[in-house]
């Protein structure tokens, strides 16, 4: 049970009103005004800076905040578990980034779970960053990320090893080659993930040991979904470097074509990444095993 007094908080955060907050919760002005100034109290500190009839968090207020929306969600957590408990359901909320959504792995925990009458599963996309802040804050059970951090507070199973291609369409003249170079890799119209991507990184991270910088090709066009990539490359308005298991089943119709650049290595982990204290591992074991058996296939 969260103290009404971070929900007063949370909610006021969330409106971005005192008043709509005292609205939702069915309270005075005067009540969630008093549950903050007691909050201050408490921990001996300011919440909201007021100027000009405008209110922002001060920075103990946002660590507060962020310390509140864990205790809403591990609340929320035991009341599921709770409710799965009384009805014999089992509910798990699970992190996928982009490149992962777009491979084999959502085929294999829909043929995984499809033995199972009672379970519920909540599957959320997004990326890497925003992944590890959502397992920090016990808002997802587990995630398939690429690659590991260094961070005691994670626990990782290797799922399968991956590795970046150029993806170009089967008509590029470039698709009977097995193998590019890098200086025909600066002559193509690139489209590529963004910045902010696992893939992206490591295909920066790749160039740099090669003492070359991203901004040296023509990158023409840089797109969140993998999906959008593949499509447009399929369509012939550039090439991209994406994972190849995002790219399996294209390459396998002959929708695609994978090639290899010279001098670059860019090979990762897939993995699946919880906390510790996660306490189905047996679930996370029936995955691996599924997706492996599909891959032999």
């Amino acid at each position: 049970m969260v103290d009404y007094r971070l929900l007063s908080l949370l909610k006021i955060v969330e409106t971005g009103s005192f008043s709509k907050a005292a609205n939702q919760l069915g309270l005075s002005q005067p009540a969630v005004s008093q549950h903050i100034k007691q909050l201050e109290e408490y921990w001996d500190v300011k919440i909201f800076e007021h100027a000009h009839n405008r209110f922002t968090l001060t920075s103990e207020g946002e660590l507060i905040v962020r310390y509140a929306q864990r205790v809403a969600a591990l609340s929320n957590n035991l009341k599921q578990t709770l409710r799965n408990e009384r009805e014999q359901i089992r509910s798990l909320t699970i992190g996928i980034t982009h490149t992962a959504e777009s491979s084999a792995i959502i085929e294999a925990l829909a043929a995984y779970t499809d033995q199972f009458d009672h379970l519920n599963l909540k599957i959320l996309t997004n990326t890497t960053d925003n992944l590890y802040t959502m397992l920090s804050s016990f808002e997802l059970d587990f995630a398939f990320v690429e690659g590991k951090i260094a961070d005691s507070a994670f626990r990782y199973m290797m799922l399968d090893t991956d590795c970046l291609v150029l993806a170009v369409p089967p008509d590029h003249r470039l698709a009977k080659q097995s193998i590019i170079s890098i200086n025909q890799l600066k002559k193509e119209r690139l489209i590529l993930r963004l910045p902010n991507s696992n893939t992206r990184s490591l295909f920066s991270t790749s160039l740099e040991s090669q003492g070359l910088r991203i901004d040296e090709f023509n990158v023409a066009m840089e797109i969140d979904s993998v999906a959008s990539i593949k499509d447009l490359v399929r369509r012939g308005f550039g090439v991209s470097i994406l994972a190849k298991s995002a790219c399996m089943d294209e390459i396998k119709k002959g929708k695609l074509v994978a090639l290899s650049v010279e001098n670059l290595s860019m090979m990762r982990e897939i993995n699946i990444v919880y906390p510790q204290g996660f306490e189905h591992l047996d679930f996370l074991n029936g995955i691996v095993k599924k997706y492996n058996e599909m891959q032999r296939k």
